[in-house]
């Protein structure tokens, strides 16, 4: 590498006011636009890699002591811009003088399309077990008059007459070093380095149009409100036909009249007379999988529960299925007539359960003869 103080002609006794005039004449000297050698970037590089160095005192010291700036007060790691070097940055100025050289073109006119979320509503059954479900969704979709090319058919894009193809205008500006050159968008392609002459007709040049498209999803078994399933590619077709965005769909799980979900478990009651929750007896019960049985023992109370394992809903990440638990609502006869009313004193006192005006009145049971001998104390 070449010395630093001969790169910008000084002596190594040169003040810092020194080292700044001649950066200042060797960069007018080798800018772009006045430099016409080939290797103009590799001189302006070199010339300010020097005044980096040279215009730092600590950087400075280190070079003068070492022959090197990679020393560890210097370096590539540190700080910012080239060498770490407080409020420089080598890369900020290259790109003002060369308008971003290192970038690869004007960007392209073709991008991805948005994402798109839209909700779903499935019953329960369809949650227990799966379903496929057919949608009417609308969107972005391919503009198929020009199939996403934005021209009029028969045309294509121009490269842009003011930027000449490079999405970007070259203007000079004053600075310290001089006039330099600064470069922004194009305002005619919008930085794109081509221009649409005869756009299309239906797209008005866009490449996409707003339509509706059928779509059929898969909706796996176990799902549950809030549950979002993702389709790649289903989204809004990308502008110039770019490629689509995913579309997700969220789901909604309605209320069922006679099941209740708790996770992977359902819920649901069955009512019993009282003389069947007495006697005991088998009943049936309407479910996702069909009649079930349900066996009611002799002398079932209010709120037992039986449960049907493997009758919830389907595990979504697993294998199996939740349980059915069926809550027992003992039924009382809130109106008898006569006949009942007599069977049904005929039973209290074969049970000795004697009634009074209304009042059960003890038989002679357990709590009688705990009363009994409380009295007696």
């Amino acid at each position: 590498m070449a010395n630093h103080y001969d790169v910008l002609g000084v002596s190594r006794e040169a003040t810092g006011e020194e080292i700044k005039k001649a950066y200042r004449k060797l960069a007018r000297q080798y800018h772009p636009d006045v430099y016409q050698g080939d290797d103009a970037q590799e001189r302006f590089k070199n010339v300010t890699h020097a005044y980096e160095v040279l215009s730092d005192p600590q950087k400075r010291r280190v070079y003068d002591t070492t022959g090197n700036e990679n020393g560890t007060e210097t370096g590539f790691g540190a700080g910012g811009g080239f060498g770490g070097g407080p409020g420089f940055a080598f890369q900020d100025i290259f790109e003002t003088f060369f308008g971003g050289a290192g970038q690869q073109g004007p960007p392209a006119r073709t991008r991805r399309g948005q994402d798109a979320l839209i909700n779903v509503r499935i019953e329960l059954r369809d949650a227990v077990f799966g379903v496929n479900k057919k949608l009417e969704v609308e969107t972005a979709v391919v503009c198929p008059t020009c199939d996403g090319s934005c021209c009029q058919p028969g045309t294509s894009p121009a490269t842009c007459d003011i930027c000449h193809g490079s999405g970007q205008i070259q203007r000079p500006m004053r600075s310290i070093l001089g006039q330099v050159m600064t470069a922004t968008t194009c305002g005619t392609c919008q930085g794109f380095g081509t221009v649409i002459p005869d756009p299309c007709n239906e797209c008005s040049g866009e490449g996409r149009v707003r339509s509706r498209k059928s779509l059929t999803i898969k909706v796996p078994a176990g799902v549950s409100t809030g549950t979002r399933i993702q389709l790649g590619g289903q989204g809004e077709a990308g502008p110039a036909g770019g490629p689509a965005g995913d579309l997700y769909v969220e789901i909604k799980v309605n209320a069922d009249a006679q099941f209740l979900r708790d996770g992977d478990d359902l819920h649901a009651t069955l009512t019993v007379p009282m003389t069947a929750a007495a006697l005991g007896t088998e009943l049936t019960l309407e479910t996702f999988d069909g009649e079930q049985p349900i066996s009611v023992k002799p002398g079932t109370q209010a709120g037992e529960v039986v449960t049907l394992r493997s009758l919830g809903v389907t595990h979504l990440r697993g294998y199996g299925r939740g349980d059915l638990k069926v809550h027992l609502h003992v039924e009382t006869p809130t109106k008898v007539d006569a006949a009942q009313e007599a069977l049904l004193q005929q039973l209290a006192q074969l049970r000795g359960e004697q009634f009074t005006s209304g009042k059960l009145v003890s038989s002679g049971g357990m709590f009688s003869r705990l009363r009994d001998k409380l009295g007696n104390l």
